[in-house]
């Protein structure tokens, strides 16, 4: 499933979307509530959060078209995802010994339309600090694309995550971003 290469990363509408306040405001919430649960290490929610065959990743490039001509930072599927998750929370993980501690802040929320598949593709900016023994800043784009659920509210099929220094040499990269 993880080089299945028919899944669309374009982020280039496909239509024009247009939402009224309150489900403007409902995306706003909803990509807030995803970075909180990400702060308070309640990846299992998070985990709740995603389409089945969704997708997470961090390009190694500016500018790159796909994660698999070139080697990215992340590409994930639910199976990477989850295993990710087991191995933060397990007590005997030495790489967090102590726990990484987070702050994520996301602004600039722009609705860009719709794909081709009608998932809802949404633009931000993120600020992310992390502590573990030090601090570190991080900063990028993020583009989601969103899956309505029947119940009004949103699932992620993919997060991309363009990080400003992406071609930067970094030092562990745990905690998803």
């Amino acid at each position: 499933m993880l080089l299945d290469r028919s899944i669309n990363l374009s982020l280039q509408p496909a239509t024009v979307a247009t939402l009224g306040l309150e489900a403007l405001r409902g995306v706003e919430q909803f990509l807030f509530r995803e970075a909180r649960l990400l702060d308070e290490r309640r990846f299992d929610a998070w985990l709740s959060l995603w389409t089945k065959e969704g997708r997470y990743w961090v390009p190694r490039h500016h500018g790159q078209a796909d994660p698999f001509e070139q080697i990215s930072l992340f590409w994930e599927d639910r199976m990477l995802r989850e295993t990710r998750v087991r191995r933060l929370l397990n007590v005997r993980n030495w790489s967090q010994q102590p726990v990484t501690h987070s702050s994520r802040l996301v602004g600039n929320i722009q609705i860009e339309g719709l794909d081709a598949s009608g998932h809802l593709i949404v633009r931000s900016s993120l600020q992310y600090t992390e502590y573990r023994l030090e601090q570190r800043q991080l900063a990028g784009t993020v583009h989601h694309k969103l899956a309505a659920t029947e119940d009004g509210g949103w699932q992620v099929h993919l997060k991309r995550v363009d990080l400003v220094n992406c071609e930067s040499i970094f030092a562990n990269l745990e905690v998803f971003l």
